[in-house]
């Protein structure tokens, strides 16, 4: 037994006919056209994804410092009403010492507030 190569191969020793071999190297041109493409395209999409994902990484960094700088103004603001209300609580106290309101004895009675207010302040 022999093993021959078929009549019909063409040069190279390609079993193809010469017509099938160049629509093979078409094909493969076509291939490597497609894959360059191909590529092309999916760098640009991620060329874009990157972008995509630095721009959110961006806009959350600035709303990151958007709200450290109001927590840092509320911060602020509520030692300032603290501080109003230690005030005011110190006021109250001292007026206390002092209001006629409190130490007026028509307090006790039953008599309808305004009356009892109007009895009770200085004239």
């Amino acid at each position: 037994m022999s093993c021959a190569v078929p009549a019909a191969a063409g040069p190279g020793g390609s079993a193809l006919p010469r017509s099938a071999a160049a629509e093979g190297g078409q094909q493969s041109h076509e291939e490597d056209d497609r894959k360059v493409r191909r590529r092309e395209k999916n760098r640009v999409a991620a060329q874009r994804s990157r972008k995509k994902q630095t721009q959110k990484a961006d806009k959350l960094h600035e709303e990151y410092e958007s709200l450290e700088q109001e927590n840092t103004s509320l911060k602020r603001e509520i030692g300032k009403l603290t501080d109003e209300m230690k005030h005011l609580s110190e006021v109250l106290k001292n007026h206390e010492k002092i209001c006629p309101l409190l130490h007026c004895t028509m307090n006790f009675v039953t008599v309808p507030r305004p009356d009892a207010l109007a009895s009770c302040l200085p004239r």
